[in-house]
């Protein structure tokens, strides 16, 4: 087998006997690194160490890719300049990653008019079209006092770098 020692250093082809009395030696242990390999390929390093390793990137990772959910709570009858607050505040956490649940909650003497408040989400959704996807649709339900909507960031469309090539073409055909 190929032998690679505790500093990275490859020790070349060792019997498996003298490398467990290496690794046994140093007081470290001998790890099966590429067993596919021909010949397969051997660490000396500490185990325990090695996976406490792996385990702490994993968890710096999940932390890293966790996107939190925000909650905007709305009423149908909401002022336009509340709503315009409210539009932008969404937009500011779509950009930095984050899923926003729009929350739509309604009073007792509101309940007959959902249309209004579906309204309102419709506009929600209009307004960070650009941000925004919609992951999941508001739904009528009787007898309930709330409408929810959650919003993911949209994945950077492709479509821009494309656009300036398309407007400079028409440029050049309206000088011939």
């Amino acid at each position: 087998m190929r032998l690679i020692d505790e500093k990275g250093e490859q020790l070349g082809l060792i019997p498996l006997e003298e490398a467990l009395e290496l690794a046994k030696r140093k007081e470290l242990d001998l790890v099966e690194v590429a067993p596919d390999a021909k010949p397969p390929v051997c660490k000396i390093m500490d185990y325990q160490r090695h996976v406490y390793e792996i385990k702490q990137k994993l968890k710096a990772s999940r932390k890293k890719s966790r996107s939190q959910l925000k909650e905007l709570k709305l009423r149908p009858g909401i002022d336009p300049h509340d709503f315009g607050i409210k539009s932008k505040r969404a937009r500011e956490f779509l950009e930095k990653g984050h899923k926003v649940k729009v929350t739509m909650r309604y009073r007792p003497r509101e309940m007959r008019h959902y249309e209004n408040g579906t309204k309102v989400l419709q506009k929600m959704r209009e307004d960070l079209f650009d941000v925004a996807e919609i992951d999941t649709s508001p739904h009528k339900k009787q007898g309930f006092r709330s409408q929810v909507m959650i919003l993911i960031p949209a994945k950077a469309p492709t479509t821009k770098k494309e656009a300036p090539a398309q407007t400079a073409e028409p440029a050049a055909g309206a000088e011939d």
